[in-house]
């Protein structure tokens, strides 16, 4: 399948080809003019345009089209085949008055022929906006009935949908309602969800054949729980939680949240979208549910108005504040950004947002999005219509217009606004259109014909001339609606399969159905809902493109009353017609057995495992408003060991600024009793470590201090040595510390020296309010167990090396001699080699060490393509520069050395860093005030420019406003203009280009390339790695867990991790487990995550997250490994296997995120013998007896 994602179309050839009016006969233009009367100040959505509506009115086969106008009447056109229609509205009996919306096609009298419900509003009157219902006569005639039905709504309506709610067989109705004006549209204020709000959306219940003959409805919104208002522009039916029930997606404008009503199967919903969605699109237009990624969940697509030139998101776009966004929060509202959202199914109640990853976040001002396979290969593509007819958000004709009119009378005014909106361009663009790469990625797909610049809203497709493809028509505003005719059929391997559903008696249409294809190993997905994208109804007929695929092995239709039915081997490239007479009560369906159930389960309350992090929600944003992110939430950390000498793991999880740290020992129950830690409440604690500090046979306790808190150099930034007493008891011993009053990050030990004690590497984080500038790291040697700073003697690079967020300990060339590795944010993945205690940098790429360093070094002319290094040190792993979080290592290869997982950012982000166009920051007095600044700049249109809004830079730096008095001024500047040569050259700029979570192959003799992880694994940052044999082949897997909330709201909160487990084939490939099938799910912002054992030998793997509960798993595969307890100076071993290969272990004090796992050994029941070699290189060798246990004493 995957062949047929790669283009096939010439450039010259494209797949739709834009047929005129004279050659179609559909000479309908949505033409609008304001006058005095009718105008946007009269009715806020004057320019929103109208629907389309695609459906067979006369039965023969031939699918025919209904247009919807706003002034002008709609139109209805007969298809008389090969793209030829006749306007046959007159003499039909739809000619409309009034302002029309939506177009809702549907059969609600089940008498055979389609009915079309057509929605109304813009005026104030409201016998003006009554809904309009067309019943169809069967003989290309309509009877105007709305009244009659029961469904003559006066709300100002864009769009209807027709759907069994209640699943009695017959079609009820949902109406989509906003308000005529745009008064307080984004003013915060409590949500009003008691149905009183005239914009709230209305249900309507189908009460069956009345006495006049045919169904009437009532109104049950205020029964059903329909309460919540809304400015609606988008609705979409479909079972998003797959129960069976049709559920109710409705994407709303401005502040109102979308909304997702859950059917509770009793005739009412309940709005659950923040149950299920981490955010949303803020101005949410159209909306479309499809299977995109065939794995047999409905997905969701809204989409926004986010430009994707540089020019058009500075003019149109003020920028939000991170108060406000705040504020939104803490007043009910649901998190939400100015951009189109693409939220995957993860099975479980849960979504992930990606519309970033998958490239389809920027569209401008867009109305309808279509998921459909518009080249048959097997996959939905995507297509969205866009424009707008007067650009009224460009933000100098907003000032302009509020200068003029601001000393006049309101009708002098309203006059003044109209004429100069009269005078206002247009945002006149082509469509988009995006194919799908079958990766979770789409791909502009510049050569299918959509380069016609037009005011598109509604659109719809259908097979218009029964070819096999699907064609589009638009519905445009003073143009001629397009008709686009599909010419996928000339390509080779596409093939398709059409159904055409023939429903009960009273659902004709078998609106609700399901069809599953499943063929080769694959599945496609299609939910019978009409009602997609924008105002608009698609074709009936269910359509499938195939690729390659001669023959379907099973078509699984579920009804919507329940029975099921199964076809066989049904060839490709034909329209089936499936009754649902010939329906059974059930089919043979495969069975999940027991191999197919989850691999991991959450048991936190088995072993009394209750824990909440509290974050105090101080924010650095609000001192410098440029950053990034903050760095105030980047707790908590977890370490693991025995620290009462009972022989069972016990943890740490450190606290924040306000709140302690928390102990939990385990018993020999296998629970966990909670001790609050010492009254050290008032630091932020950061990474955390458990290791013998005085060699005394016990575990200590080191815990380092950071965040952003407090001033530069403040006490609570000292970090913190408790000695234990043996038995679990602990006492702060700060005289065994140096003096570190820095904001740091990452604690790890090891006997870098070879003297029998275990020394530490501590990494500095971040300077409070001069960001990104490097604090300093340290180097601490262990005399006797007080710890004396040798940064300057052993390894003088590290002293600012950069803003570390993790580190480990390692021998990375087999040379029996522990290592360093650093990753941090604006590094590069950074090597240090132990040479007889001194740790020299390390040229990764060529393996060698490395000749040049160019610490903290300004960098020159770096708007320009011909860039310097970046500076925080040369490039030792080439182009890795990144925002890394985390690193871990293990032989993922089996090949005798350590390869490593690296956290990153991930690739779901607005930047796309590249070594030709990096991600960059510009920091220190760049406006000459003498305060600290830091811009960042990103790559546009081939130039650099400022990431910032002109209103969010000149908050920080108001002497701009001077140069930089109007938006357009300042949309056109590069930061050439911002930051002035002489300015940059004493200026920290600094560099990322690589941002993807990866694999590190130690390639041997210290050298290593860097590979992305499964695109699963970059949805957002990761923390949490953990690395270890899940499954019992033989071959380590990872686990991985992440988000962040901590970005400035421009960026948005990273949130779509929702845990991963990464199967390894022991060759260093890795393939992602569905959620359903791994059960590992932690989708908050999650940080550290370790490993320990219980009394019996089971592994638990505990995750935590910021400012929430902490997680407790136990994998459901049993386990066949024995346990080997370590010494605390045991360094790396070596398992040699049954079938004669090696595997090289490394035994880390700290790895991953602020993240410390037991010190215990796994030894798979294929091990022979293995070996453990200590920091005095002294080795011991074991065979692999049933001798060895856990009842061990740890250290």
């Amino acid at each position: 399948m995957l062949s047929a994602c790669k283009p096939e179309t010439k450039k010259s050839d494209p797949l739709f080809k834009l047929l005129s009016s004279a050659e179609t006969g559909i000479h309908f233009s949505n033409d609008i003019r304001q006058t005095d009367s009718l105008n946007i100040l009269e009715y806020m959505y004057f320019y929103n345009g109208g629907g389309v509506g695609l459906g067979d009115i006369n039965n023969d086969g031939l699918t025919d089209v209904f247009l919807s106008g706003n002034i002008v009447s709609s139109k209805l056109y007969l298809n008389k085949g090969n793209f030829q229609f006749e306007d046959i509205t007159a003499e039909a009996g739809v000619t409309t008055k009034g302002w029309c919306t939506g177009v809702a096609m549907a059969d609600v009298n089940s008498d055979g022929f389609v009915d079309i419900y057509v929605s109304r509003a813009g005026s104030q009157n409201p016998a003006d906006r009554t809904n309009l219902f067309f019943v169809n006569n069967g003989n290309n005639t309509f009877n105007e009935s709305a009244l009659s039905y029961g469904i003559a709504d006066t709300a100002y309506t864009t769009q209807a949908a027709f759907f069994d709610y209640d699943k009695d067989g017959d079609v009820d109705l949902y109406l989509l309602n906003h308000d005529h004006s745009p008064k307080a549209v984004n003013t915060l204020h409590p949500k009003r969800k008691n149905g009183e709000a005239k914009n709230t959306d209305e249900l309507f219940r189908n009460n069956g054949n009345g006495p006049a003959g045919h169904p009437t409805f009532t109104n049950v919104s205020q029964e059903a729980g329909i309460l919540t208002e809304g400015y609606g522009l988008g609705v979409a039916i479909n079972d998003l939680n797959s129960d069976g029930w049709p559920d109710i997606y409705v994407s709303n404008d401005f502040l109102s949240n979308d909304l997702l009503y859950i059917n509770n199967q009793d005739g009412t919903f309940t709005n659950k979208i923040s149950d299920y969605l981490k955010h949303q699109s803020y101005n949410g237009m159209g909306v479309d549910v499809s299977d995109f990624n065939n794995d047999g969940l409905p997905d969701i697509v809204v989409v926004d108005m986010l430009p994707e030139d540089n020019y058009r998101q500075k003019t149109m776009s003020g920028g939000m504040s991170n108060e406000k966004f705040s504020y939104m929060i803490q007043m009910g509202y649901e998190p939400q950004y100015m951009r189109n959202t693409l939220q995957l199914n993860n099975g479980n109640g849960h979504f992930s947002e990606i519309g970033q990853l998958a490239g389809i976040d920027k569209t401008d001002w867009s109305w309808s999005p279509l998921l459909a396979d518009f080249d048959n290969d097997g996959f939905k593509d995507l297509f969205i219509t866009n424009g707008y007819l007067k650009d009224i958000t460009d933000k100098d004709f907003i000032n302009y217009s509020e200068n003029k009119k601001m000393f006049q009378e309101a009708k002098e005014a309203n006059a003044t606004l109209l004429a100069l909106m009269d005078a206002q361009d247009g945002v006149k663009i082509p469509n988009y259109a995006f194919k799908n790469n079958c990766d979770l990625t789409f791909t502009k797909a510049l050569d299918w014909g959509f380069d016609q610049p037009t005011y598109s809203n509604g659109a719809a497709f259908g097979d218009l001339d029964n070819d096999g493809d699907l064609d589009l028509v638009i519905n445009n505003i003073n143009d001629p609606a397009s008709v686009y005719k599909n010419e996928a059929q000339r390509l080779d391997g596409r093939n398709y399969l059409q159904v055409s559903l023939q429903g009960d008696s009273l659902n004709r249409m078998a609106l609700g159905a399901k069809v599953v294809l499943k063929y080769k190993g694959n599945i496609q997905l299609h939910e019978h809902t009409l009602y997609r994208g924008y105002q608009s109804t698609v074709d009936n007929t269910v359509h499938f493109g195939l690729g390659k695929v001669n023959t379907v092995d099973t078509i699984d239709i579920y009804w919507p009353d329940g029975r099921k039915q199964q076809l066989l081997h049904v060839k490709a490239n034909q329209r089936l017609t499936i009754n649902h007479r010939q329906a059974k009560n059930s089919f043979n369906e495969q069975k999940e057995s027991l191999a197919d159930q989850p691999v991991f389960s959450e048991v936190s309350r088995e072993y009394g495992i209750h824990f909440l992090h509290k974050e105090n929600r101080y924010s650095d944003l609000t001192a410098q408003t440029l950053l990034p992110h903050t760095h105030s939430y980047m707790g908590p950390s977890m370490s693991a060991g025995d620290v009462d000498g009972n022989g069972l793991d016990d943890f740490f999880i450190g606290g924040s600024a306000g709140n302690p740290g928390m102990l939990y020992l385990q018993q020999p129950s296998g629970k966990f009793i909670k001790h609050e830690f010492p009254d050290d409440a008032g630091y932020e604690d950061m990474g955390s470590l458990l290791f013998d500090a005085d060699n005394d046979g016990d575990l200590d306790l080191y815990v380092v201090s950071g965040g952003t808190e407090f001033i530069a150099n403040s006490e609570n930034y000292q970090d913190r040595l408790y000695k234990n007493d043996g038995k679990g008891k602990f006492q702060k011993d700060m005289a065994a510390l140096p003096s570190i009053k820095a904001s740091e990050s990452v604690v790890t030990a090891a006997d870098f020296d070879g003297d029998g004690d275990l020394d530490l590497f501590v990494g500095g984080r971040v300077l409070p309010e001069k960001y990104p500038q490097a604090p300093q790291s340290y180097i601490l040697r262990n005399e006797a167990g007080k710890f004396k700073d040798v940064t300057n003697e052993v390894g003088a690079e590290l002293r600012n090396i950069g803003m570390v967020t993790a580190a480990l300990w390692t021998d990375f060339d087999n040379d029996r001699q522990v290592d360093l590795l650093i990753v941090g944010e604006w590094m590069p993945v950074t090597f240090f080699k132990n040479v007889k205690g001194k740790l020299v940098p390390w040229n990764a790429d060529e393996g060698k060490i490395s000749q040049q360093l160019t610490v903290n070094r300004p960098q020159k002319n770096s708007s320009s393509k011909n860039k310097s290094p970046t500076h925080s040190i040369t490039h030792l792993l080439n182009a890795s520069s990144g925002w890394w979080n985390s690193l871990a290592g293990g032989d993922m290869d089996n090949d005798g050395d350590i390869d490593y997982i690296l956290g990153n950012v991930g690739l779901n982000t607005p930047f796309k860093a590249s070594e030709d166009e990096p991600l960059t920051i510009y920091s220190g007095d760049l406006d000459g005030t003498g305060i600290h600044h830091a811009i960042l700049a990103r790559y546009a249109q081939g130039k650099n420019y400022p990431w910032h809004s002109r209103d969010v830079l000149l908050r920080q730096m108001p002497r701009l406003g001077k140069k930089f008095f109007k938006y357009n001024e300042y949309a056109k500047a590069t930061m050439d203009d911002i930051v002035s040569p002489e300015v940059r050259d004493k200026a920290l700029v600094l560099e990322s280009n690589y941002f993807a979570s990866s694999y590190m192959e130690n390639l041997g003799q210290g050298k290593f390339s860097l590979k992305a992880l499964p695109i699963q694994a970059q949805f957002a940052p990761v923390h949490g790695i953990l690395i270890k044999d899940v499954d019992n082949d033989g071959n380590l897997d990872v686990l991985l867990t992440g988000n962040s909330y901590a970005p400035d709201v421009s960026i948005g909160r990273y949130d779509a991790f929702s845990g991963l487990y990464l199967r390894g084939d022991g060759k260093g490939n890795f393939s992602s487990v569905h959620l359903g099938k791994s059960g590992f799910f932690m989708d908050a912002d999650a940080r550290s995550l370790i490993q320990l054992y219980t009394g019996n030998g089971d592994a638990l793997i505990i995750g935590s997250s910021n400012a929430d509960s902490l997680q407790v798993y136990s994998t459901t595969v049993p386990q066949k490994s024995k346990l080997y307890n370590l010494d605390g100076l045991d360094a790396f071993g070596t398992l040699r296997m049954k079938n004669a290969k090696s595997r090289k272990v490394e035994f880390y004090y700290a790895s991953g995120y602020l993240s410390q796992s037991s010190r215990t050994l796994e030894i798979p029941e294929e091990v022979e013998y293995f070996e453990i070699v200590d920091s005095r290189g002294k080795a011991q060798k074991h065979v692999n007896k049933n001798t060895v246990s856990v009842s061990n004493k740890r250290k």
